[in-house]
This record gives structure tokens, sequence and C-alpha cells, in this order.
């Protein structure tokens, strides 16, 4: 009798593991991977002085033709009134994507904007092993090649630009920014020696771009003296555990910094995003949204009597809607 009751017991834990397992799985695939927010965050990197600016930060989109509810979010995403528009790439993830990433940016493309591009716009993802994700989680695979030279061309027929180590100055919202970007640092295409060289310190804010936030080139652009540095790639982990955090980062960046605001060294700031899509061969995310994230820059606290001040009022303030 005994025996039949622990058995019972055993068969009932085990149904309800399997539940809750499928329950997590459909939830993180059907709801949270479409549960797109706007995250907020106000970040004091400019200089002494300067107004603020709203800046929105978008990241890897990979879109594909079908993903009509992303489609029609990324459309509203005008309506927040944006200075200026960062795209840190991973556009794509279909061969037949161009028009509708360039359909769903609509009105953002008529506001100044920057991007680099990542992976998934050179080459479409493919399936690998789920456990990689995790054991090794910057492992890269290429798909066929997708059509970058074409969306390259409808950003800036549209007048974005394309900081591909390429330095930039650039006014908007009655401020001057020098910007520099390098290409995908995953797909190690970066070459940071063609952007090289001190930030220019006249300028209201200093930026720099890349996909792929790995620390050698974090490195780099903080040695050159830049405010703000931007990138995506990571998803934010994509999979997080409640009050333990993100999983992997997808690359050499610690865990920390894996979306959001935060330091790099004792002048940069960092701005990760956790990115709007995910893979086709992944699509699921949990305690992870979607994201877009509109940040206010404002002027960074000067030294003095007030400096102690300052320093408290520094930290990143955030909010999601």
């Amino acid at each position: 009798m005994a025996a039949a009751s622990t058995g019972a017991i055993v068969k009932t834990t085990a149904a309800a593991s399997i539940g809750t397992i499928v329950a997590g799985i459909g939830y993180a695939s059907l709801i949270e991977r479409n549960a797109f927010v706007v995250r907020e965050a106000t970040m004091p990197v400019l200089s002494p002085g300067s107004s603020p600016l709203k800046v929105l930060h978008i990241s890897d989109i990979h879109m594909r033709p079908t993903q009509r509810r992303k489609q029609a979010w990324l459309r509203e995403l005008a309506g927040w009134n944006p200075d200026f528009v960062v795209n840190t790439g991973d556009n794509l993830s279909h061969p037949k994507s161009v028009p509708a990433v360039v359909q769903a940016l609509g009105d953002l493309l008529a506001v100044p904007g920057v991007f680099v591009f990542g992976s998934n716009d050179y080459f479409a993802p493919k399936p690998k092993n789920p456990a990689n994700y995790l054991t090794k989680p910057s492992r890269r695979l290429h798909g066929e090649p997708l059509p970058w030279k074409d969306l390259r061309a409808a950003f800036t027929e549209r007048g974005w630009l394309d900081m591909t180590h390429t330095r930039r100055e650039l006014d908007v919202a009655g401020l001057r920014i020098a910007a520099a970007g390098v290409d995908d640092p995953h797909l190690l295409r970066d070459r940071y020696t063609t952007i090289a060289g001190p930030a220019d310190p006249t300028a209201n804010l200093t930026l720099g771009l890349a996909h792929s936030p790995e620390p050698r080139v974090l490195d780099r652009f903080a040695a050159d003296g830049y405010q703000l540095v931007m990138a995506g790639h990571t998803h934010g982990g994509q999979l997080c555990v409640p009050f333990y955090g993100a999983l992997v980062t997808n690359c050499e960046l610690d865990r920390s910094r894996v979306k959001g605001p935060s330091k790099w060294g004792a002048h940069t700031q960092l701005h990760v995003s956790a990115g709007v899509g995910t893979s086709p061969f992944a699509p699921v995310r949990f305690c992870c949204r979607p994201e877009a994230t509109l940040l206010t820059l404002v002027a960074a606290p000067t030294g003095g009597s007030d400096a102690k001040a300052g320093a408290e009022q520094s930290h990143p303030t955030v909010a999601a809607r």
C-alpha cells in the first residue's frame, strides 16, 4: 500500500513538473517574446551645460516578413518623438525582410539617426544545438548571405548615417555629436585602428557604436575618451532567472552589464539594448521582455562643492512602459 502511494506521488510530481515546463515554454514563446516594451532611462553623459537629448536605441529586430505584431509595434515608436535614433544592428532574419524593416521603422527614418550592422544583417541565422546557448554561447554559425547592402541603401537614402569604421560629427537638437563605430566584433570584423584617436573633447556628446559589446572594443572607446558607448547583441540574456539574472551574454561581456546602462571604466558609460527580437530558431524570452529604449541624455555633474550630490544623481534611472 505504501509503495503504491509513493508511486502515485512520484507520478503526480512528475506530471506537475512536466506541466510547469510546458507552461513555461508556452509563456516564453507565445507571450513574453511578443510583450514589447519601451524602457526609459536617464543617463548623465553630456558635457556640462548641455540641454537634454532624447535618444531612441533600437537593436536586434531580427525581422521576418510575417511578424506583423512586431512591425506594428515598431511603427508606433515614432510617437515617442526622439531627437535621435541609434540602431545597433541585427535587423534581419530572412532574405526578404528588408521591406518589412524599412516599412516598420517608418517615420523614425526621418529622424536623425546612425547605425552599425551585426551578424544577422550579413548572414541568416542557422539552427544549432540549444545546449550550445549555455555551453558555447559565442560559437558562430553562418547561414545564407542576407541583403545587407539593400538595407544599408534604404537607411542611408532616408538620411541615417552608416558608422561602420567611420568617425562623423553631426548636429542634433542644437547639440554637436562626435560619433564613431566599428563593424561587428562578434564576427571579428572590427578594425578599431580605422577610427582610433582621442574623441573630440569640444563635442556635447562623444558616442561609440558597436553591435556586440566586446570588452576589447569597449576598452578602446574608453581609452579614447568616449562618454557613451551603445551596443546590442546580448538580447539581455534572453533567458533570465528571477533573482539571478541572465545565464549568459553571448559574448565576453560580464552578466552584470547584459542590458541597460552601466559604467565602463572611470569616465565612459555603456548602454546595451536587450533587443526587439530573437532568432527564429530560439523564439523564446523569459524574464527579459523585448524592448526599445528611450534614453534621456543629460549633462554630467560637475566637480566642486556639488560633486557628491552630482555623483549620487549620476546613477542612471530606469522605467518601463
